[in-house]
Parts: structure tokens; sequence; C-alpha cells
């Protein structure tokens, strides 16, 4: 079992009126990339800075390598806590070359250590015979790698990214975003990256956790996240979620496209009560048949997908994502076929 690095216990910090961590709790391990997915204004920045050390915490505690770093009564300096951070504008400095940014705050005391150190990390990040370049030379994905090399060389315990990626376009994001991911797995450093991105949480993370209005809803692995959501805000927050009406009986919800397996993420549901299955848009294949009540209203073509809004007989939309090759008209009246033999979740 690997060994716990930072634990976070029922954080609680308020800015006058309002509450951006209400007992927040948390907990990463050794090697272990973790992902806090959430909206703007949920408290996941502000969570990031109260581990680094840039904001005091009203409540819990905060423990590093098993030292109590925050507390009622304990606080240890930002310099003091072996955390790295990532900032979102890199924060190179502008009058050193790659080889001095990286080397700065590194503890080599001789100068054959330290320029050695410095071509390892920039090896590990794919930039090494650029040394002598100044950061205004590098494109704004060479300069994200130059700022994570910098913070590896510091060997700090944890390494923090507040969304790491938001400045580069999308090709890039992807691109750099591997780099980095193989970059930090080959220190095995325990890392924390704050994200509104469900895509770029799902890749790079080894486990997400989804941050609402504070709280932690939910920590799993991508695939348990996306597959068995315990909230609806969850299921929405890590992918396009349909919501279909369903009534509860002794073995399957009842839906006005059919009967369904179902589970509940809380145990909380009964026979007889109304609920709504999560629906994503791949669970259902999409055949055309002239007489049935379920009509194609819109197509939204992605390249890679046919996205069709599907209207039932009720006037619910659901969301069905295709090959990109399907031709189904607006109006076309279809069979909404079940692709998927698990249970659909229940809420």
């Amino acid at each position: 079992m690997k060994d716990r690095v930072l634990f976070c216990d029922k954080l609680t910090k308020s800015f006058g009126e309002t509450i951006a961590l209400n007992e927040t709790s948390i907990e990463l391990f050794t090697g272990e990339i973790l992902a806090i997915l959430g909206p703007s204004g949920c408290g996941k920045s502000t969570l990031l800075r109260a581990i680094a050390g840039f904001e005091n915490i009203d409540l819990g505690d905060i423990t590093i390598n098993g030292e109590t770093v925050s507390s009622k009564g304990t606080f240890t300096p930002a310099e003091k806590r072996r955390v790295g951070m990532v900032f979102q504008d890199y924060a190179l400095f502008p009058h050193l070359t790659v080889e001095d940014n990286v080397a700065f705050g590194t503890k080599s005391s001789s100068k054959s250590d330290k320029s050695s150190l410095v071509w390892q990390m920039l090896k590990l990040v794919e930039l090494d015979g650029m040394e002598r370049r100044y950061p205004h030379e590098l494109s704004g994905g060479q300069q994200q790698r130059v700022a994570v090399a910098r913070t590896l060389a510091a060997n700090p315990v944890t390494i923090l990214l507040d969304e790491p990626f938001s400045n580069l376009d999308a090709t890039m994001r992807t691109e750099i975003r591997n780099t980095v991911r193989q970059a930090l797995q080959g220190r095995a450093v325990a890392t924390i990256i704050v994200t509104h991105d469900r895509e770029e949480a799902f890749t790079i993370a080894d486990r997400v956790a989804v941050m609402n209005s504070g709280q932690i809803e939910q920590v799993d692995t991508p695939e348990k996240m996306y597959r068995t959501p315990v909230s609806k805000f969850v299921a929405s927050m890590t992918g396009t979620a349909n919501f279909m009406p369903a009534t509860i009986t002794s073995s399957r919800a009842v839906t006005e496209l059919g009967k369904f397996q179902w589970v509940s993420p809380t145990n909380g549901i009964v026979e007889g009560d109304e609920v709504e299955l999560l629906v994503r848009p791949d669970d259902f294949l999409v055949l055309p048949n002239p007489n049935a009540s379920v009509k194609v209203t819109a197509r939204e073509y992605r390249g890679d997908a046919m996205v069709l809004s599907a209207e039932l007989g009720s006037g619910n939309i659901i969301q069905c994502r295709q090959g990109p090759y399907s031709d189904l008209p607006v109006g076309t009246s279809v069979d909404l076929v079940p692709s998927r033999s698990a249970p659909f979740v229940a809420f």
C-alpha cells in the first residue's frame, strides 16, 4: 500500500459571508496524480492555496508527510512545506535562461551537481538542448514544461498545478499534458492538479475529486466517476448527462423507452419511487423506424461523432452520440435501442 503524503481533514475557510471550503477532506498518496475538478467558484483554488501555505484556514488540519502544517494555532510558511507550485501563468523569470530558471531554488551546492540536475529535469520534460534560451524565445507549451522542470528540480514532497494548461490551444494542450504526466510519473511525485476541464482531469489523473460549493462530492478513478457518479452534479460535471424519468419496481426501472436494470449510488431508493435515470450519449443506438414516436430534432457534427437530439413522446430530449457517418436527418422517426448491459444509475 502506498504511503499517504497529504491529508486535508475537514478544512473550513470563509471570505466574509462566502464559504470557500466547507469541511473539505482529501488525501494524496506517493506517486499519485489527483485532479480536483469543479466549476469556477467551487473552492478548488482556495484548497490548493491552503495546501501550499498561501492561505490560512479557519478550521481543520493539513498534514504533509506526517507533519501538521496548518491547524488551529499552527501555520508552517509556504517556503518550509516542500510543496512545489506551478502557476497558470508559469511565473518564469524573463531575464534568466531556461537553465537558470530551472536551477533557481535547487539545493545542490556544487555547480556540476546543479548542471547535472538541470539537464536531467529538462530531459524529463523533453526540453534538453534549450538550456540557453530565454522564456520569450519559447512557445507557451515549452514555457509550461520549464515551469514543471523548475518545480521538480526543487525535489518537493508534492506538486500543485493550478489550471496549468488553460492558456494553451487544444492540440498543444493534449501534447503537453502527456509530456507532463510522463515527467511526474518519472519522478513518482505526488501531484494535485486543479481544473474545470473534464477531459484534462480524466486523461492526466489516477483519481478525480469532484468539488461543489466548497465540498468534495466524490473521489474515484475516472472510469468509476463516469460510470457510477454519486449525484446528478457529479454526473453532469463528468460528461454529457441526460436524465430520464422512471418508476422503480422490484427489479426494473420503468421508463417510456422500456424497462431497465438500475442501481442506486446511495441505496436510498425503494420500490414505487419516482426517479431519474442517468443516460449517457453512448447508451442508446439510434435506428430509423417510421412508426416510432421518437424523433430526431437536431444534429451536431463534431468530426469524430454525430450527436443527435432525440425527442421522446413526453417531450424529453435525449442526446445520443453516433458514428460520424450517421445520416439520419432532422425529423426522422427512430427507435432508441440500449447499447449497454450495465444497469442505469438512478437518482
